[in-house]
């Protein structure tokens, strides 16, 4: 790949592109709109919800103004899906190697701009059942993939479904038996940091709470800011340390929201 220059790169789970193209959309709110306004450079999609058909048919306006698309379609209707916008050519693109894994439309990296650029979208898990199991496998496997990145210009942007401290969740005390909050998933996050890869938003924003990403449409979490930090940007070193600034996307209304997550965009010098 050619010699890395200033990147601006974004995360967003869409919670199904189409509803954040058109259900939850107005003339000026939505995916589309914020993808004509943002930045970012290159922006990372998770939980499609579709086929490369209906994404690119959701996307095609956005796709006549520039970019460039890669996904993942699921392997179940309605479920998964993960892509990469990107303002430059996509020079590869590539699944998660495993025989579990591959199809399920959870991770899909690529070469853009002069560095690989993942999206990744971890299981959700449940606590003591299979689901959990399935999500730890899912975690082993990216881990690995990981390791073989390390050396690399590259980072891994989604949601990873954990929180990995008490900054990271508002209401950090009543999920500590819960999936997304578990000891064992905390754990597994600082290992993993500390092979060298950096959650780049967290050093940008040290020891506050949050800057949170996600918060249930239900009830008032959005107005009172009961939210998780579970959308990451994990940097490999060499990448970490071009980090320039971060921030999250936050609407300023519950009404203005396009999805339960917000994007969350860092700028790599």
């Amino acid at each position: 790949m050619a010699s890395p220059g200033p990147l601006t790169v974004s995360t967003i789970n869409v919670n199904g592109i189409r509803a954040a193209v058109k259900q939850r959309s107005t003339e000026n709110l939505g995916l589309l709109p914020w993808l004509k306004e943002t930045d970012a450079e290159v922006v990372c999609l998770q939980e499609t919800r579709a086929d490369d058909e209906q994404l690119n048919d959701a996307l095609a306006p956005a796709l006549a103004d520039g970019w460039n698309l890669a996904s993942a379609e699921p392997h179940v209707k309605g479920r998964n899906g993960v892509a990469v916008l990107s303002r430059y050519p996509v020079e590869a693109a590539r699944l998660l190697v495993s025989d579990e894994f591959e199809a399920h439309g959870r991770y899909l990296e690529v070469d853009t701009a002069g560095v690989t650029v993942a999206s990744i979208y971890v299981p959700t898990g449940e606590a003591e059942t299979d689901r959990q199991l399935e999500k730890e496998r899912f975690m082993a496997t990216v881990a690995a993939r990981m390791a073989e990145l390390h050396g690399a210009d590259a980072v891994l942007c989604g949601d990873w479904n954990i929180a990995h401290t008490e900054n990271d969740i508002k209401n950090w005390k009543g999920n500590l038996k819960k999936a997304g909050f578990l000891p064992s998933e905390r754990a597994w996050l600082t290992e993993l940091l500390g092979t060298g890869w950096v959650d780049v938003v967290r050093v940008l924003h040290p020891d506050v709470a949050g800057p949170y990403s996600w918060w249930s449409w239900r009830g008032k979490a959005f107005d009172n800011d009961a939210g998780w930090r579970i959308d990451y940007h994990l940097a490999s070193p060499s990448l970490a340390v071009r980090a320039k600034s971060a921030r999250v996307d936050r609407a300023d209304l519950y009404a203005l929201r396009w999805s339960d997550h917000s994007p969350v965009t860092v700028s790599y010098g």
